[in-house]
């Protein structure tokens, strides 16, 4: 515990912490020296090389998502008054911040900045930069207005201490929520820049940026490459929280068109790690002269801190899918069995569940206990099969399942109106039914093109459209798409982020991630049953509720998992044995250059 004087003056009757958990036990005591899973003596220095795919024109993460395409790795250059451990599922330990402190009730929080964090041009984090920043990020990003709706205000409580004060009690999460803020200069942000113009930080810019994190940036072409330099002098780097981490002198970005492409650039030794998504190119395009003789080295790391739903989202803003016998349909024509064995390699295995991967959160069988008594008080709007059947997709596979499920679908279809003319699928007004599937690279054609002759079968008019990721990130802002795929990726503690993934007020906002435009009560009250929960069986009872609501209404088709971060790298660095246990590969962050390995590989000093 610690008790700060200014913290004392600004809350006498609170008690301090070194850091925060949702549920449960904190693992590291107050005077903790390093998180376990890091090498304390790991070496500084070298340069690691990483790629992205597409392009970015902006640095400023205020209006990242909304505008423009911010540059991959520009994070590092930021921090937040806490950050997580990656050995416990929901625990956040000081970062800016030094203390912590809430009543019980948890009607407010207040952080208190350590004294010594500094912004790289040397002068000192105050809480005029919290304040600053909170209001940036609510007042100009949707996302971030949706995420901090219930922090109402934020205001300067000691001489270091800020106060978050939320809308009502009871929400255990917003302590941790108020603590993920990235903190960014006031002084800068307010000043000109190097021709004399004023910074606007509700627009894109290239510029350069401040920060007080433990990388800079040190040069850029736009669109095409990024350079991170370490601060050797950071004034956090002897932090608990720091010591073992970010320990390359050097962070490389180099941007191409597609994996294809950037796969070719790390075989020929331009890009270190490569971050493998296709499980046919895993089996199929690895084998080249440096993997043989492992200077090349393919690696899988499991995730065990992700859960995730992968599928075609249904745009229900399309009148044709508002019926949810057609969203039904579309998922029998999906023969996820045979896009396996074609182009997967049989590796992957099919999302049940919006919580893939934490089976904790994952609805099975019927519901029972808590769970059935949420989804009781809400009966009447949920679908009858949640009390009645347990969620499974259909199976395909063989000529026979296709054609049972292939019947299924039209039988649902003609059920809603729908008929076919000359092989042509009309809805109820007659219309022909004309989707287009969205895309922005080849991985998202080769399994559009799978799908579309089963719904050709159907009746339905498919085109593939793939578009450069600047034009495919603008029409999902503005939910400009018949079908795309998508993935909501989840973390052990669900929380308020549901509610720009799946709550009504999203639906409609520009550049939110509920895609699909779900507006659903039953699907509201979930939420507000998982942000609101008092203990974890809470939690998981709800998450589990909204699963099952949300899969038997039929938002997306899903798609497939695996349960594995793979990736091949050039055999040049080390890391900590055993791995953070829910960090998956924690590369680059723990891991550091290793000169002796650099030597045998050849090509690099």
């Amino acid at each position: 515990m610690v008790t700060p004087a200014s913290a004392q003056a600004a809350a006498p009757d609170l008690q301090w912490h070194h850091a925060l958990s949702l549920f449960g036990d904190v693992k590291y005591p107050a005077d903790f020296k390093r998180f376990d899973y890091v090498n304390p003596d790991a070496p500084k220095g070298g340069t690691v090389r990483r790629y992205d795919t597409g392009s970015f024109d902006n640095f400023n993460i205020v209006v990242a998502g909304l505008k423009g395409s911010i540059a991959e790795g520009v994070g590092l250059v930021f921090e937040n008054l806490t950050v997580r451990s990656q050995d416990e599922t929901v625990t956040a330990y000081g970062q800016l911040a030094e203390a912590v402190a809430y009543p019980e009730d948890r009607s407010y929080v207040i952080y208190r900045l350590r004294a010594e964090a500094r912004w790289h041009d040397g002068k000192p984090v105050s809480a005029d930069d919290v304040i600053f920043s909170f209001d940036a990020l609510k007042t100009n990003s949707p996302m971030y207005s949706a995420y901090y709706r219930h922090i109402v205000k934020c205001e300067q409580v000691g001489d270091r201490d800020v106060k978050f004060t939320f809308d009502a009690p009871g929400n255990r999460e917003l302590p941790t929520i108020a603590g993920e803020v990235t903190v960014l200069p006031k002084h800068w942000w307010e000043g000109t820049d190097a021709q004399g113009r004023k910074r606007d930080i509700s627009a894109t810019s290239l510029e350069i940026p401040l920060g007080s994190g433990p990388y800079r940036v040190k040069q850029f072409e736009a669109g095409r490459s990024l350079v991170l330099e370490r601060v050797k002098d950071h004034w956090g780097k002897d932090l608990p929280s720091y010591v073992g981490q970010n320990n390359f002198d050097e962070i490389r970005y180099d941007y191409f068109r597609d994996d294809t492409v950037g796969r070719e650039a790390f075989k020929g030794d331009q890009v270190d790690w490569f971050a493998e998504r296709s499980a046919k190119e895993w089996a199929t395009a690895y084998d080249f002269p440096a993997v043989r003789d492992k200077r090349v080295i393919k690696d899988k790391f499991q995730m065990r801190s992700v859960g995730r739903m992968q599928g075609f989202v249904l745009n229900l803003r399309r009148p044709m899918f508002s019926d949810v016998r057609l969203r039904r349909a579309f998922n029998y024509a999906y023969d996820f069995e045979e896009m396996n064995r074609q182009l997967s390699f049989g590796e992957y295995t099919r999302d049940n569940s919006y919580f893939d991967g934490i089976p904790d959160f994952m609805a099975t069988g019927l519901p029972q206990g808590l769970e059935l008594e949420m989804l009781e008080a809400l009966r009447d709007k949920v679908p009858p099969e949640v009390f009645t059947t347990p969620y499974q997709n259909p199976v395909n596979g063989n000529a026979e399942n296709v054609r049972n499920n292939l019947r299924e679908a039209t039988r649902l279809l003609k059920e809603a109106g729908f008929d076919v003319k000359d092989r042509k699928l009309l809805d109820p007004k007659g219309q022909p039914v004309s989707i287009e599937i969205l895309g922005r690279d080849p991985a998202d054609e080769r399994i559009a093109l799978f799908y579309k002759p089963n719904l050709e079968r159907l009746g339905v008019t498919v085109s593939i459209r793939i578009v450069d990721d600047a034009q495919y990130q603008q029409r999902l802002r503005n939910f400009d798409f018949d079908l795309t795929t998508t993935v909501w990726a989840q973390s052990l503690s669900p929380g308020n982020e549901q509610r720009d993934f799946f709550g009504s007020a999203a639906a409609d906002r520009p550049g939110s991630q509920n895609l699909p435009g779900i507006k659903n009560p039953a699907v509201d009250a979930l939420i507000d049953h998982i942000i609101f929960a008092k203990d974890r069986a809470e939690l998981v009872a709800a998450c589990k509720a909204m699963d099952r609501v949300l899969l038997w209404n039929f938002y997306v088709v899903p798609q497939f998992t695996y349960a594995f971060e793979r990736a091949a790298r050039w055999d040049r660095f080390g890391h900590p044995d055993p791995l953070p246990a829910y960090g998956q590969s924690g590369f680059p962050t723990v891991w550091w250059w290793d000169a002796e390995k650099a030597a045998k590989t050849g090509g690099r000093s």
